[in-house]
């Protein structure tokens, strides 16, 4: 079931940050693309705060489209983990070298469930 399926924005310049929200079994996967700053924030903010007001069993954000991600989107993922009761079942998948060495330098890699696939992902955890 796919909620936001779009490849470009409103200006037709950006790419869409949401690709598509999807049940997967118990989980919850959020595909996100292209450049997460604070240009989009917001829309990235809506689609994982409407994801966790569902209360998954597991939320994984798919971070394999996405090329850049900045302080602003980071605050985004914090944000939106703090609203599930249990933390551990928000978990980010398949981030790329640049998102990587952004939650490395922020040293959110050792704040967050990093798994290498969204299969991983879900699979992950208590």
């Amino acid at each position: 079931m796919s909620e936001h399926e779009s490849t470009q924005d409103g200006d037709g310049l950006h790419e869409a940050p949401v690709r598509e929200v999807v049940e997967n079994g118990t989980a919850l996967v959020v595909r996100l693309a292209g450049e997460l700053d604070l240009y989009n924030a917001d829309a990235v903010r809506a689609a994982l705060l409407a994801a966790a007001e569902r209360s998954p069993r597991r939320l994984v954000v798919d971070l394999e489209a996405v090329r850049f991600i900045d302080s602003t989107a980071l605050g985004v993922l914090i944000e939106a983990r703090s609203k599930l009761p249990d933390r551990r079942s928000f978990v980010l998948a398949a981030p790329g070298l640049e998102t990587r060495r952004a939650l490395e330098v922020s040293g959110l890699d050792r704040h967050f469930m990093v798994e290498r696939t969204v299969a991983d992902a879900i699979a992950a955890g208590p």
